[in-house]
């Protein structure tokens, strides 16, 4: 199978305008992302599809191409993108979250060794009340199979009694598709569950199609705050005291 990493890059962001072009160490978030995709050596390409002059002309010496149409999601971004190109599994790694784990990203990939599974994603699990209260980080909840039953901003599962234990998990934003799957996807409008909640992936789940999520113990760090990228340059420090 031909394997390729895309990662949508939009320059505008509600919580954090140009976030993607902010300095992490002595790249771009959005250029750390790539060389880090690139690094894993796990695809046969990797790409960024953005929407601005701004980060084209960051990556021109890269694999990097503009979109030509507005879009609502990142899934419609990559869509436009791989419509015409040569694959059969395509890798969507967010541009916000730069510290990307092959070995994470290896597990993905052998979801798709079944061949029942058209669309795939990553899980870690929460430990701390504030994470899991958090509407910030997306729950999720799965079957026997690992594929998602529902992904929301609420707590589920919800504990009734006080004397109950609940295993809870984060869903992270990484996703892998089978290439018909994804040119699907784009000819459904959005669910009602999406528009409540707010979430692409669920639209998946309304047209009855399974996604099938990967249980890693890395943690993400994506930025989607100024907290966050000052957090991510206390990792990227850690990271550079470690190897050294």
């Amino acid at each position: 199978m031909k394997k390729i990493a895309v990662i949508p890059a939009r320059y505008a962001s509600t919580r954090f305008p140009a976030k993607l072009m902010q300095m992490l160490g002595e790249k771009t978030i959005i250029k750390t992302t790539y060389d880090n995709t690139v690094a894993t050596g796990l695809f046969d390409d990797v790409m960024v599809v953005t929407d601005s002059e701004i980060i084209y002309n960051e990556l021109q010496n890269d694999n990097v191409i503009m979109s030509k149409r507005n879009h609502e999601s990142g899934s419609d971004r990559i869509a436009e993108a791989i419509a015409n190109v040569d694959c059969d599994i395509i890798i969507n790694v967010q541009g916000d979250e730069p510290f990307v784990d092959t070995v994470m990203l290896k597990n993905l990939l052998s979801a798709f060794d079944d061949k029942r599974v058209h669309v795939a994603s990553v899980m870690h699990e929460l430990f701390e009340h504030a994470d899991i209260g958090n509407p910030n980080n997306v729950k999720v909840v799965v079957n026997k199979n690992k594929d998602a039953l529902y992904f929301s901003r609420s707590v589920i599962p919800f504990v009734r009694d006080a004397g109950d234990k609940a295993r809870h998990f984060k869903h992270i934003g990484i996703y892998g598709y089978r290439k018909e799957a994804l040119l699907q996807f784009t000819t459904w409008p959005a669910g009602e569950l999406e528009k409540i909640e707010k979430l692409e992936q669920l639209r998946y789940l309304e047209n009855g199609i399974n996604i099938r999520m990967v249980l890693t113990n890395h943690a993400s760090v994506g930025i989607d705050t100024r907290q966050d990228l000052e957090l991510a340059r206390q990792f990227l420090k850690q990271q550079h005291n470690i190897n050294n």
